[in-house]
């Protein structure tokens, strides 16, 4: 996952800074599970639903809640604001600023249409503290349910900005899509 977001504290202890660095450097989501494939109940029932066009203005999503969603190339000029919408609602527990997330995802880059990142190809979720990732998840996920499949689209400030990251180019606009497995 390229998604971090530094701390500023010096003091952070040892794990800290070893969660962040594999955050940083992607290896996150090859080393945390969800303990299986076990499912919260709400997602069972979710599986099995497929996923339509979601027709909005800037990119599709198609796919099941059960795998990769398929995100077609963005349309037009990417939105100057952050834009989160649910998919698919979920009806689990919800998630909070102080949430630690349990979640597929996939990441497009708006300039190019192509994916940059995503668990699926592991088949494992990634689980992280909310507080530790880019600003556009901060801000984009709170209010999201165990079960739904989230749309993020996340301008440069409250992304990687100016410097970008790995193989994210410098003041890219990052499409998400967050399927939330579960929430602590």
């Amino acid at each position: 996952m390229h998604f971090t977001h530094r701390r500023k504290n010096a003091s952070a202890s040892a794990a800290t800074v070893l969660v962040l660095s594999l955050l940083a450097t992607g290896l996150l989501s090859a080393c945390t599970t969800d303990g299986g494939s076990k499912l919260p109940s709400t997602q069972k029932e979710q599986k099995e639903k497929t996923m339509t066009d979601s027709n909005l203005e800037y990119v599709s999503v198609t796919g099941s809640l059960s795998s990769a969603p398929v995100i077609g190339a963005p349309k037009g000029n990417p939105p100057q604001s952050l834009t989160s919408r649910d998919l698919a609602a979920g009806s689990g527990a919800v998630v909070l600023p102080t949430s630690t997330l349990t979640v597929h995802y996939t990441l497009m880059a708006w300039s190019t249409g192509k994916i940059v990142d995503t668990s699926w190809t592991s088949g494992k979720p990634a689980t992280f503290p909310l507080a530790n990732v880019i600003p556009g998840w901060q801000q984009g996920l709170p209010g999201m349910k165990v079960g739904g499949r989230r749309l993020l689209i996340i301008p440069p400030a409250l992304g990687y900005g100016a410097n970008g990251a790995g193989p994210i180019a410098p003041n890219e606009t990052l499409i998400f899509v967050v399927d939330l497995i579960a929430v602590k």
